[in-house]
């Protein structure tokens, strides 16, 4: 593997700030018997705690602590890097009931649902870069996805949603170079709380949830908490259903400060029809269809697909346990382990290409696919002085192993469908071919270290350093399609902050990033990891006269090797740069008002590529600007005591359509807006999302690839908490 001479200097430099840190470990040991020493006050995050921790409930809308920017509990403002927190009220004003993109669709640097509404998978792009397979995690551990076996997680168990933007190969290993999305569940907590909720939308979808959590002995050393939901009924696409639901229960065991242990389980599954969105044409979704055609614009209740071919079906169980203990020496050891097993199957049919007389070609697809996923991260973290300088040192070693049998087929071509007429119910007349059937195994194995220094009365100096090695095998039952591979890199992360007495924190960062695929190009080639350097430059305020959190970010992010989906197909580009600005506020103005607001501006660039027009060419799917704004406000006297009202406004610039920048997706502006009421533990909310039922294009990642965004969705539910 050649290393450019400009890439070797990057990481030489960026681990500079790593080597610093080491030669000042030996003067650890002294500074432990020193009579001087000044052990800092540690922060514990685990389950039971009622005030905000770096897993536990936001207050309003504004978090003040994360565990995702740096594996341990770090105020926000002290993280080099732009992190975004979308907390559990947040969550339920906005009336977010399943899908995970929706809780992002308010987020700087986010591109949520980029194809549209889908409900069986949540879509993310974070500058400007897919999310969705390598950068989704569950506490702190990746949900890997590759093909068809992803894991789907409802919004319902969670507490927090937290977004690490810009590369975190430093504490996760591979993971997509935009930026990660931490799902934080809900956890045991000490104080008992139990709440129900009931709801149905405009579409005939209902769904039904509860939530109790309490201790299980006097003295509270072991709680519990079960979270579980059903849901189903009809969604937009004409044919298209579901019925889905999850259950979690959790278990803590604490018998004093230093140690816990929290083991817990989800079992989940999903029975659907597809939506009929995602595979739509640009000409008749995002402007006006072709001169001849018997229509002006598709129709977005349209079931492209064919009723008696079409099925999507996965059930997905988690097993996993949460330990750590502090000694007495200063040392927490902590260790989080996950098993997942998934088993998924899905048939569908769907256009690829207009016929010469207007009609859908179409095509048959289906797969079985299953999954076996095993990720362990093992931590040391300890506090310590070295003269004028407090150090927060974190060790760690992880692993990763995933495998993923699968089988997919398709049937072409299909029987073509008029879009303006359609009739259904001719046979698949040609059987399918098996195009794919392997089975693939990722193993994972990355050390890692991380010391935050404090020092001169507001500086704080972070620095990282990871090495990650990586072995891939594809065994195909197919003549071919077998592969092995082998990698290993370095990378690393070196910040400065400098933290005001007003709340003022400015920062600076550097990173380098190692994101290995699995797969095989078009040429026949195992996928190359994407590597990368990202510079990061910001500034976050958190007043001293409101409870707030503002910051300002400006990024520069090279993408080399960057995944490029075409169709059936993958290649790789040579690099793509991506920069940008972020600007994202949230505010509890007082115990009425509470409002977030943010805006995004992303430049992206193919700058090194073998096929001559990518140059220069803007990739897909990507606003050049996004913005939002949400204000709530809540009555808290008189007659309507207990009446809050919301409203929400969420814009997306023009996106190219296709690689060649031939085509563009308009601009959209969408409205939403909340009612709701609370009174002695009983609730009643009505949310509106679309509230005037704009016809828009989310997205589309091809002339053959768009997807409507979200159509008016009208969402009753009703809730009592005791």
């Amino acid at each position: 593997m050649q290393i450019n001479v400009s890439g070797a200097k990057r990481k030489q430099f960026l681990m500079t700030g790593v080597a610093i840190a080491a030669l000042l470990l030996p003067n650890a040991a002294k500074a432990q018997d020193a009579a001087d020493v000044t052990q800092l006050e540690r922060l514990s995050v685990e389950g039971g705690a009622t005030k905000e921790s770096a897993t536990g409930p936001v207050e309003g809308y504004v978090a003040k602590d994360t565990g995702t920017g740096a594996k341990t509990a770090t105020p926000l403002a002290e993280i080099p890097q732009s992190v975004s927190v979308v907390g559990r009220q947040e969550l339920e004003d906005r009336g977010v009931v399943t899908k995970i993109d929706e809780a992002l669709r308010y987020t700087a640097g986010v591109a949520a649902e980029p194809f549209g509404s889908d409900p069986d998978t949540d879509w993310f792009y974070i500058r400007g870069f897919d999310a969705t397979q390598t950068g989704v995690f569950l506490d702190g551990l990746n949900l890997f996805t590759y093909g068809f076996g992803g894991f789907q997680t409802d919004a319902y168990m969670l507490e927090r949603v937290e977004v690490l933007k810009g590369p975190a190969s430093v504490l996760y290993g591979g993971a997509n170079p935009g930026g990660i999305v931490d799902l934080v569940r809900k956890r045991p907590q000490a104080e008992p709380a139990y709440s129900t909720e009931i709801g149905i939308n405009n579409f005939g979808n209902a769904f039904f949830g509860f939530d109790a959590t309490d201790k299980l002995n006097v003295d509270g050393t072991v709680t519990y908490r079960i979270t579980g939901k059903v849901s189903g009924g009809d969604n937009y696409s004409d044919y298209s259903e579901d019925l889905r639901g999850f259950v979690m229960p959790q278990i803590t065991y604490a018998p004093d400060d230093a140690t816990s242990l929290t083991v817990y389980a989800i079992a989940s599954a999903l029975d659907q029809t597809h939506v009929g969105n995602g595979f739509l044409p640009y000409y008749g979704t995002a402007v006006d269809a072709p001169v001849g055609a018997p229509f002006t614009r598709i129709d977005r209740d349209l079931f492209f697909g064919e009723p008696d071919h079409d099925y999507g079906r996965y059930d997905q169980q988690l097993f996993g346990y949460e330990f750590s203990h502090e000694f007495d020496n200063g040392w927490k050891l902590s260790q989080n382990l996950r098993y997942s097993h998934l088993d998924k199957a899905e048939e569908l049919v769907y256009p690829y290409a207009y016929t010469p007389t207007f009609e859908f070609a179409r095509l048959g697809f289906k797969h079985d696919t299953s999954v076996d996923s095993l990720n362990i991260d093992n931590r040391a973290e300890t506090e310590f002085s070295t003269g004028a300088f407090d150090h927060s040192l974190l060790l760690g070693l992880d692993y990763k192993n995933y495998k993923i049998d699968q089988q997919q087929a398709s049937s072409f071509p299909a029987p073509d469908l008029d879009p303006a007429d359609p009739v259904y119910g001719d046979p698949l007349t040609t059987p399918y071919f098996t195009y794919l059937d392997s089975v693939t195994r990722m193993q994972q194995v990355g050390i890692y270290a991380q010391d935050q220094i404090r020092f001169g009365d507001g500086w704080i100096l972070t620095a990282n350093g990871r090495y990650d090695y990586v072995k891939t095998e594809a065994d195909s039952r197919l003549p071919t399609g077998s592969y092995e591979s082998d990698e290993g890199a370095l990378s690393g992360r070196v910040g400065l902050a400098y933290a005001f007495d007003n709340g003022l924190t400015p920062y600076v960062s550097a990173a380098t990033f190692f994101n290995p695929l699995i797969g095989i190009s078009a040429s026949g080639t195992p996928l190359v990891p994407e590597e990368g350097t990202q510079y990061e430059a910001g500034i976050k305020y958190e007043p001293t006269f409101i409870d707030g959190m503002l910051t300002a970010s400006v990024f520069h992010l090279t993408k080399e090797n960057a995944l490029n989906p075409d169709g059936f197909t993958q290649t790789q580009l040579g690099e793509v740069e991506s920069r940008g600005i972020e600007l994202e506020g949230k505010v509890n103005l007082d115990q009425n008002w509470k409002l977030l607001a943010s805006y995004t501006y992303t430049d992206m660039e193919i700058t090194k590529e073998g096929v001559a027009s990518y140059l220069g060419k803007r990739p897909r799917l990507i606003p050049e600007h996004q913005a939002s704004l949400w204000v709530d406000y809540t009555v808290t006297e008189g007659a309507l005591e207990g009446v809050s009202i919301g409203g929400g406004l969420r814009y997306q610039g023009e996106s190219a359509a296709d690689i060649e920048n031939t085509a563009f997706v308009p601009d959209a502006l969408i409205a939403d807006a909340a009612i709701r009421y609370e009174k002695n533990g009983w609730g009643a909310a009505l949310n509106v999302a679309n509230l005037f039922d704009k016809e828009y294009v989310k997205g589309c990642q091809g002339l053959f690839t768009c997807g409507y965004g979200d159509q008016r969705t009208i969402t009753l539910k009703l809730s009592k908490k005791w």
